[in-house]
């Protein structure tokens, strides 16, 4: 839900950053690479020792490359699948460092082994809820629902109240309670959005299988008919 009205906003935000970037000889993917590694930094330093606010500061400067590689590449009108598929990829990593970060902290000084496993949980269920849809995709089904919390949803959520959580060390009483409720509210909500999409799939891969049952008679024709009245099966013990 986010994703579609945010992206549209910060792409019109940062297309003057992306043509300096190329105007500075910077290449697409070295952004994506960049982008990346500032996250895991961000994530992997700063959220198992509990500095949540510097962390999440340092994560939201470099997660905004996932909008400044892509705006480079159509400016330079050098698209291509190696870079969507760069991309993709390096988002489920930075999104691991994330959630890993928090189930960090809250295995170790954090000492809350109930919050360790959602944390866990918020990790695999993002990636899990992304694979639904990529191999929905990847077997030729449109896979046409969003869900009620995809990518862009799981990082607001947890980053804002990481960063509002990590103001506690400057004197804010109680707010560190942010961390906590925004780690079931993902938790639940990717639960949410991976049934929704497994249901959507389900239906479209019946409603296909249908779709090319009924289409088979007709491809097979007069002829394909009496040859199966011939051979007196109907090839359904061919499978």
């Amino acid at each position: 839900m986010l994703n579609k009205y945010a992206r549209a906003f910060f792409t019109r935000v940062l297309t003057p950053f992306a043509a300096l970037l190329l105007r500075l000889g910077v290449s697409p993917d070295a952004v994506t690479l960049i982008g990346t590694a500032g996250v895991m930094a961000g994530a992997l330093v700063f959220f198992p020792m509990g500095e949540f606010f510097w962390g999440t500061i340092v994560i939201t400067v470099f997660v905004f490359s996932d909008l400044v590689d892509g705006n480079m590449a159509r400016q330079a009108g050098i698209s291509s699948r190696w870079g969507a598929f760069l991309d993709s990829t390096l988002d489920r990593v930075a999104d691991g460092a994330i959630f890993g970060g928090f189930a960090l902290w809250y295995a170790g000084r954090g000492d809350d082994d109930i919050l360790c496993a959602v944390a866990i949980f918020c990790l695999a269920s993002g990636q899990v809820v992304s694979y639904t849809k990529a191999r929905g995709e990847s077997i030729g089904l449109p896979v046409a629902v969003n869900g009620l919390v995809e990518r862009a949803e799981r990082l607001v959520i947890s980053l804002v109240a990481a960063g509002l959580a990590g103001l506690h060390k400057f004197g804010v009483p109680g707010i560190d309670v942010l961390l906590p409720i925004a780690l079931w509210i993902v938790a639940v909500g990717s639960l949410v959005t991976l049934i929704q999409r497994v249901v959507t799939v389900r239906r479209e891969s019946a409603e296909a299988d249908a779709a090319e049952a009924a289409a088979a008679p007709a491809a097979q024709g007069p002829a394909g008919a009496l040859r199966a009245d011939a051979s007196g099966r109907d090839g359904e013990g061919d499978r």
